[in-house]
């Protein structure tokens, strides 16, 4: 029987780990337009595009105020209860306005997502999304930074933080210093260029790249405004 393999990873090795586990401007031109875009079931995307659509629609619908709350029943957890194939991939910053899941207006199982402060690429972050892409089959991962991120503040300023806080502020100070003296607003470019940084470690990854290569996945990044509501994709 022939075993693809992935990187150092054989498909038949992945298989056995996820049946494990698994229980526990680029928006023109994409096939989903229209004025109210509606839901999606996850089975009709069959490209990273297109599910990069249905994110961003499913944000139209948020800022519209026209949430159509898909798949948020207990009907739907009682489908997806032995096994799930969420369609995209979240690494979004653990603050508690940012739930991916309303502001793309998504439901059970949708939404592979990982959280932490700052949108860091952690190899603990960058292991879950390995499992979200290779396992679960999502076909986008989405960086999502945001407006007045604390980590991103707290980096500019060089705050001296307790613990392991420190941890964090080191992964986004390149981003930092690399944004400096640009024009604009410098916590909004300190978090753009954050994300960017970010999406640059998701691609390190042999599983991830190889992905990419296969064109089963693409790496975006997006920008999520507290006071509009809007997710604009970073580039």
């Amino acid at each position: 029987m022939n075993v693809k393999k992935l990187g150092n990873i054989s498909r038949r090795t992945a298989l056995n780990f996820g049946a494990g586990v698994v229980g526990t401007g680029i928006a023109v031109g994409m096939g989903l337009k229209s004025d109210t875009p509606s839901a999606v079931a996850s089975s009709d995307l069959t490209t990273p595009d297109q599910t990069i659509q249905a994110l961003l629609d499913g944000n139209k619908r948020f800022v519209q105020r026209k949430r159509t709350n898909p798949r948020q029943d207990l009907a739907r957890l009682s489908e997806i209860a032995k096994t799930q194939k969420p369609f995209a991939a979240i690494l979004g910053c653990a603050d508690s306005r940012v739930p991916s899941e309303i502001i793309f207006d998504q439901g059970f199982g949708d939404l592979f997502v990982c959280r932490v402060a700052g949108n860091v690429a952690t190899p603990e972050e960058i292991g879950s999304l390995e499992f979200g892409t290779l396992i679960l089959g999502s076909k986008v991962i989405m960086v999502v930074g945001h407006e007045r991120c604390g980590a991103i503040t707290a980096t500019i300023k060089g705050a001296q933080v307790p613990g392991q806080i420190g941890s964090l502020l080191a992964a986004i100070k390149p981003a930092v210093e690399s944004s400096a003296g640009q024009k604009g607003d410098r916590s909004e470019n300190a978090c753009k260029a954050n994300v960017l940084l970010q999406i640059e470690k998701l691609k390190t990854s042999p599983v991830l790249s190889q992905l990419i290569t296969d064109k089963k996945l693409k790496i975006v990044g997006g920008y999520y405004d507290l006071d509009t509501g809007i997710v604009s994709l970073v580039s």
